[in-house]
């Protein structure tokens, strides 16, 4: 076993620590689980902040989604590569 000390923003901390509080288990632990998670692959820093577009994309997304639930704007299943070329090919 070995020993880790790092500085942390003491607002951050408390909220961790009431969290992991909560939850029934000990901040120490939250901080091991997280550890692991990511030595093993398991946890990817960049999934911390939550993506974030910007106000064209996210009206594009919100429409694609839309006409995804509508049944607009979508290909038909192709069963083969050719079925597939053809039909682009005649876009």
């Amino acid at each position: 076993m070995s020993q880790i000390v790092f500085n942390i923003d003491a607002k951050l901390k408390e909220k961790a620590m009431r969290r992991a509080r909560k939850a029934g288990v000990p901040f120490s632990s939250v901080l091991k689980f997280a550890t692991a998670a990511y030595a093993e692959g398991r946890l990817d820093v960049g999934m911390a902040e939550p993506e974030r577009f910007n106000a064209k994309t996210r009206k594009e997304i919100e429409e694609a989604l839309e006409d995804s639930k509508c049944g607009r704007n979508l290909s038909p299943v192709f069963r083969s590569a050719k079925e597939m070329d053809d039909y682009l090919d005649k876009l």
